[in-house]
């Protein structure tokens, strides 16, 4: 198979945006060759995760309610990281945000698309090291539980299925790899 687009647009047409998200509907010819509609979600901002590790192996989690799963989610720090920055700028100000922690080491672990069939959120993953507490500075929205537990403990926090966060899954696996590997 080639790696080309067999997807033809027909139309587009913007459905709704805010300052996060724009949703576009196209009407498409599918690879098939049949009519069809897909509907893609753009985001404005990298998805920006951050996976805290002190001397000690232990790391921060945070806590919340999430309104679209109507449940609430154990995660590492994550939020937004505009295009405009580098996105480690926008790793160290969620750090800060939401747990106070500043970090003198910044180590990239992942790159990942979300949700790629729907949509193009490009995610980027750091571990943070050299980290000094100050106080955390969450948005209004955020109704935050920061909490301190061994790496070890978070790890099967993913293997029991008590965190179900991509970012703080993928984040949490690759940094298992990597000790295990003796790279961190």
């Amino acid at each position: 198979m080639e790696e080309t687009n067999p997807w033809i647009t027909v139309e587009s047409q913007q459905i709704y945006e805010n300052n996060w998200i724009k949703l576009t509907e196209h009407q498409v010819i599918n690879p098939s060759g049949g009519p069809g509609i897909y509907g893609e979600v753009h985001f404005k901002n990298y998805a920006i995760g951050v996976l805290p590790l002190d001397d000690d192996l232990n790391t921060w989690l945070v806590g919340q309610y999430r309104f679209p799963l109507k449940a609430y989610s154990w995660e590492i720090p994550e939020g937004g990281g505009s295009f405009d920055l580098p996105p480690v700028a926008g790793a160290k100000r969620e750090l800060l945000e939401e747990t106070g922690l500043v970090a003198t080491e910044w180590m990239e672990i992942q790159r990942m698309h979300l949700s790629n069939s729907v949509s193009d959120e490009l995610a980027i993953i750091y571990i943070a090291r050299g980290l000094t507490m100050g106080i955390a500075e969450p948005e209004e929205t955020e109704q935050l539980v920061l909490r301190k537990v061994h790496f070890d403990e978070a790890y099967e926090m993913v293997i029991n299925g008590t965190i179900t966060d991509s970012m703080s899954v993928a984040a949490l696996l690759k940094t298992k790899l990597l000790i295990l590997e003796g790279k961190l």
